[in-house]
């Protein structure tokens, strides 16, 4: 490694560090001072660094990642507005209503209503796109470990189609396990991969949402079904913090570990477990373990 790309490479763990920051103290005071100190950089030309670097202002950063959170306490947690309003700096709800209207295109309480997931994407793509010149995770074979899993009973939803409306799937399954006292904090919680919607195309792609069930279902148990995770041997790699989109994860696996790891594949999908939740800890804080079942 060069001198040069030494202190790139120091450069860009600063602007690492705030990035994490911001994320980990949303309710926080994410302040020019604040977060210029965190990077070790002056005050003076923090702004024009984190915009340079980033495509964005640092105040509409701190703000998308603030709605980002927002939208997800209004779409899948019960927290009031008024709360949520606050936990995103807002002083009153008003002005909370107006600013996420303006980001969002609905009303707070529309969205919670019936969000429209399309301008949700669309908004939060330049928020994505930020995080990611920076903020990707990168893996070796060393972070990926072998585990024999046992069989674990599930209660699934399918999501088929659109992958644009999986939220809506993820609203109809979070209500049914309010609705049954399926705890996620106590029962794991699980995605199943059946296709890629890059390679099917969205009117074929399916993916399950899963949870670890200790009962039989029941008539009353409308929406699910049950089903099985085959135990047997695995590939493990975690994923820390967003998990929007895991294809990096999957792509190294299979790309890069699996050819040179001499394994074959067992005929079950990718699958991954939901460790640790956002917005339930801090995006930075999540944890996603995917799973590739071997022979």
């Amino acid at each position: 490694m060069t001198a040069t790309d030494t202190t790139e490479a120091r450069y860009l763990l600063r602007m690492q560090r705030v990035v994490d920051h911001i994320h980990r103290h949303l309710d926080g005071d994410l302040g020019l001072d604040v977060l210029s100190g965190v990077a070790a950089f002056s005050p003076y030309h923090f702004h024009r660094q984190f915009s340079a670097m980033f495509g964005m202002s640092l105040h509409r950063y701190v703000q998308m990642a603030r709605m980002k959170r927002a939208a997800s306490q209004l779409a899948y947690r019960a927290e009031t507005v008024t709360h949520i309003a606050f936990e995103a700096g807002y002083e009153a709800p008003d002005s909370f209503a107006r600013a996420f209207r303006q980001r969002i295109g609905q009303a707070p309480l529309a969205f919670r209503e019936q969000p429209d997931w399309a301008a949700w994407e669309a908004a939060m793509a330049p928020l994505s796109k930020a995080r990611s010149r920076i903020m990707t995770q990168q893996f070796s074979s060393d972070d990926v470990s072998l585990r024999e899993v046992s069989d674990i009973t599930i209660a699934l939803m399918s999501h088929c189609g659109d992958p644009q409306r999986l939220g809506d799937t993820i609203r109809r399954f979070i209500a049914w396990r309010k609705g049954n006292g399926v705890r996620a904090a106590d029962h794991a919680t699980y995605t199943i991969f059946h296709t890629d919607p890059e390679i099917s195309g969205p009117d074929a792609y399916r993916l399950d949402l899963a949870t670890e069930i200790r009962r039989p279902l029941t008539a009353a148990d409308v929406g699910v079904e049950a089903g099985v995770i085959p135990g047997g041997r695995c590939a493990v790699l975690r994923v820390m913090g967003n998990s929007d989109d895991l294809r990096p994860a999957a792509e190294f696996l299979y790309g890069t570990w699996l050819p040179l790891s001499g394994e074959e594949l067992r005929d079950f999908p990718l699958y991954a477990q939901r460790v640790r939740f956002f917005p339930d800890v801090p995006e930075q804080e999540a944890i996603t373990d995917l799973f590739l079942p071997l022979r």
